[in-house]
């Protein structure tokens, strides 16, 4: 029988990491100029930190950590949002995993369901339909987030929703797309990227194509990039290739899953559910115009945003001063450099959504590289 670690082991391999650093290295010396590669993801950021990948690195290529992490980049707002919703009469507020973690303005969620709030994290989102169904005499909210990735997930659960009838089960969406937060990296003058490694998961989804106006209006490398250490360092050698030969090229790496049009099936559901909102708010990023999805109309009578609007404030809430999540996830700041990183702030007791996620940044520095 196959062994499960025979399917990754091969990209683990330590001889072959160390072949891939000596060529990126003979490559970086034929590049004018330093290479700041911004990893979109945080899946990547942590190979990156677990792996030491950075230290495999020669001096003038540098890792950028960006905003790919959906947890984090969830504002505060949002959150205070989605506690309200879980405050309101016979209504269970039910989300993925490391949300239910991250500091509002008043607390996380964690902490509303210590105060006797009917909050549940999940796994699976399908779960959802569990618990509708064994609480028919509540109504379920599924406080929806992540990128184009998980997206699908949530018009597959809409979708069952309709078709068996489950009429107390609203939705309250902060769906992300990348494309916009790359141009909001790039519109950034404190930023200074120059290579991009795109998320593979997202690219599954979407395809290699949503990067290519990226690509075309800022000349800047993108690689999409599996996620083992073997992946990374092979799709950092190919954007050092592009660097040094003075060109920029929209490449994938993760062929073995991602082609050019994606997954065309989940495109359909996607375009079903949703359409594009005017802006959202990202945390550290601000407002991004075109960069999140909301409910279509046919599927109003689910949006718990427009059923709850009346108790649901506008009001945009920054993070605490001490905390530079927001200008870690803009590229700006290593979490290290944050006075609070490993001090008030730890995954035990975090003040930051990037301390929180196992997708953040901080996290990961704090896990893999230590706090001193």
């Amino acid at each position: 029988m196959l062994a499960l670690k025979s399917l990754y082991q091969g990209f683990r391999d330590p001889q072959t990491l160390a072949k891939l650093a000596k060529l990126i290295a003979d490559e970086a010396t034929l590049c004018s100029e330093p290479i700041k590669i911004m990893e979109v993801c945080g899946g990547h950021t942590h190979t990156i930190m677990k792996y030491g990948l950075n230290q495999l690195l020669p001096d003038n290529i540098e890792f950028i950590h960006g905003p790919g992490c959906p947890v984090c980049i969830i504002p505060k707002e949002r959150i205070d949002h989605a506690a309200l919703l879980a405050s309101q009469p016979n209504v269970i507020l039910v989300t993925l995993g490391d949300m239910i973690r991250v500091p509002g303005s008043k607390g996380s969620l964690a902490e509303f369901r210590s105060k006797g709030y009917d909050i549940r994290p999940i796994y699976d989102p399908l779960d959802t339909l569990k618990i509708a169904l064994e609480n028919p005499d509540k109504t379920v909210i599924f406080f929806a987030i992540g990128f184009e990735t998980s997206t699908p997930m949530t018009a597959v659960l809409l979708e069952l929703a309709e078709i068996r009838g489950f009429a107390n089960l609203l939705f309250y969406i902060n769906h992300v797309l990348v494309p916009p937060a790359i141009d909001a990296v790039m519109a950034d003058p404190d930023v200074q990227v120059n290579a991009f490694i795109g998320p593979a998961h997202v690219s599954v989804i979407s395809g290699a194509k949503i990067y290519r106006p990226s690509v075309e209006k800022y000349h800047t490398p993108l690689v999409v990039s599996g996620f083992e250490p073997v992946d990374v360092m092979e799709s950092i050698l190919r954007i050092v290739k592009q660097k040094a030969q003075g060109i920029a090229e929209l490449d994938v790496q993760y062929s073995r899953a991602v082609t050019e049009e994606g997954n065309l099936a989940a495109q359909s559901k996607i375009q079903d559910a949703f359409v594009i909102r005017e802006s959202f708010r990202w945390r550290g990023l601000g407002p991004i115009a075109n960069s999140a999805l909301k409910l279509s109309d046919k599927y109003s009578h689910r949006d718990a945003e427009l059923i709850y609007r009346d108790v649901l404030p506008d009001t945009k809430i920054d993070d605490h001063k001490a905390c530079q999540c927001g200008d870690v996830l803009r590229g700006i700041t290593k979490p290290k450099d944050c006075k609070v990183f490993g001090r008030g702030c730890t995954p035990q007791s975090p003040l930051g959504s990037c301390m929180v996620s196992s997708e953040g940044a901080c996290n990961a520095y704090y896990r893999y590289n230590g706090v001193s």
